[in-house]
Order: C-alpha cells, then structure tokens, then sequence
C-alpha cells in the first residue's frame, strides 16, 4: 500500500482537477470529480475495462483519520492520495463546504449496444431532461427499483456534471448509463431487443393504475422522462407505444420529474416480481 502525499495549492494536479468543473475539460480528459464519503467509496470499488476507476483523492488529514477504510482502499486499489488543507479542497471542490473528500474518477458510461446485450428488463431513459439535479435523482430512483440501466439521450445534461454526480449519490457507480444516445435510436433498439417503450407525461392517454391492473407492465419495459417544465416534446410521445400518466388522486397539481420517475419505476419494478412477470418474485 503507498503513502498520501502533501500538494500544494500551485500544483498542477490541483489545476487539473480544478479545470474538471467545465464539460469540456472533463470531455477531453474523461475524467470527473465524485465528492464526499459515499460517492468515493463507490468510486474506489468500481473498475471498469479492468481499470480501477478512482485515479486520484483529495483528503483532508481529518478525514483521512475519519475515513482511514476509504483512504487505505483507495491506495490498495492504486490511486495517488494527497493530503490536502482546506485551501486545496475549495480549489477542487464542487461544493460550498466540502466533505473532506474528493476524487477524480475515469468515465465510466457503457456503449448503448452493450446494454442491448445484456437484454434489459427495466432501463430508464432521460429525453431532454437538462437539470442535472434532476437526472441524477431519478439514476438515483432507477437504481433503487432495481433497474438494468439508464439512457441519456443526446439532447440531455452531462451525465458527469458535479449536481448530477453528487444528485446520484453514488448509484452512478451501480448500474450501466449509456449517454448521447438519439432518442429515436434508443427506441428503436431497445425495442429491436423485446423491450416495451412508455413515455411518462402527465397528459398522457393511458393510467399507470389502469395498465397495472390490465396486467400489461409484468414485460421488458423502457420508461421515457422527460424535461420537468415541458414535458416531452410531440415526437419523442409518438415513439412510444403508449403515453401514461401518474394519477393525481388529491389536488396537487403534478409530480416532480424525480417523484413520477419513482413511482413509474417502482411501478414496472412490482409488476415484473409478481407471478408471470419477467423476473423471478426471488430475484432482485
């Protein structure tokens, strides 16, 4: 196991990580910045094309002692950690009040194709959603209901923006994203590959209670969310074979696109472990 290193604030590793901040930097460099205990904790166990895909932390000493587990993992698994005082850590840092930890990671998005492969049974697609508290959110809902992957389509926020990283609070790191994907190429192949494409609109045609109790969500599914202040957009609603709305039992006026993609998700998530759905009622 190696040593962490002091930096200095002049050095150009913290320049370099600093510079992670702007999507074109982290697009030449393929590298971006996961903060806080959680997210590098996932980011040290994950590897990706047989790389480890945390290169680099930034600690405090403080949280080095307080996270000495995550620190010694980080450098088992190869990873240059420098010590840093709290002027460094507001150099690389995302964050008004950083958490004492901040790695530098590889991307790790996965090819479209590959996810076809692996014959998807729930994945998530985000079309035209560009808040990326948003996005991350609903990875973050994707991957607790136990689906196979997310999708973000060319017309959507970097996947590797600092509010959607820190938004996914570490499911980033958990189940294959493809990015840059056109949506009607997303479509089209996920239905090539047996899938059954819905897109979630809240003036759609179609009831999410009513299909659960028409038995017709127990198959391969891919949910379409869109961007929260519009909606999708007419001809990305066409690609799906059906339009299906959350219903609003009280009188809020909507769901926020996090929640909808939650109860959506959850929704195909039951229906495919009850008996005759996709996956077996023991399997998770």
């Amino acid at each position: 196991m190696g040593t962490p290193e002091l930096i200095s604030p002049r050095s150009p590793r913290v320049a370099a990580a600093r510079r992670l901040a702007r999507r074109n930097f982290r697009g030449k460099e393929r590298r971006f910045i996961a903060e806080g205990p959680q997210a590098v904790r996932e980011a040290v166990e994950h590897r990706s094309g047989g790389e480890a895909t945390l290169t680099e932390l930034f600690t405090t000493v403080e949280a080095a002692e307080r996270y000495a587990d995550i620190v010694a993992a980080a450098l088992d698994a190869g990873a240059r950690v420098h010590y840093a005082d709290d002027e460094v850590l507001a150099e690389v840092s995302q964050t008004v009040t950083p958490q004492g930890l901040v790695g530098v990671c590889r991307f790790l998005d996965s090819p479209f194709e590959e996810i076809l492969r692996a014959e998807p049974k729930l994945v998530a697609v985000l079309a035209h959603v560009r808040d990326p508290g948003n996005a991350g959110t609903v990875l973050r809902c994707a991957d607790a209901a136990g689906a196979d992957a997310v999708v973000l389509t060319d017309a959507s926020v970097d996947l590797y923006n600092p509010k959607s990283v820190r938004a996914s609070v570490g499911s980033l790191f958990h189940l294959p994203v493809a990015v840059g994907v056109p949506v009607e190429q997303a479509v089209q192949g996920l239905r090539d590959a047996g899938v059954r494409i819905l897109a979630a609109d809240g003036a759609g045609e179609d009831d999410l209670d009513a299909e659960l109790d028409a038995g017709t969500m127990g198959g391969p599914t891919a949910w379409i969310f869109g961007n929260e202040a519009w909606g999708l957009p007419e001809e990305t609603r066409a690609l799906a074979d059906a339009v299906v709305r959350v219903p609003i039992h009280g009188k809020a006026e909507s769901l926020n696109l996090a929640t909808a993609a939650a109860v959506c998700l959850y929704a195909s998530a039951r229906a495919q472990r009850a008996a005759g759905g996709c996956r077996s009622v023991t399997s998770y």
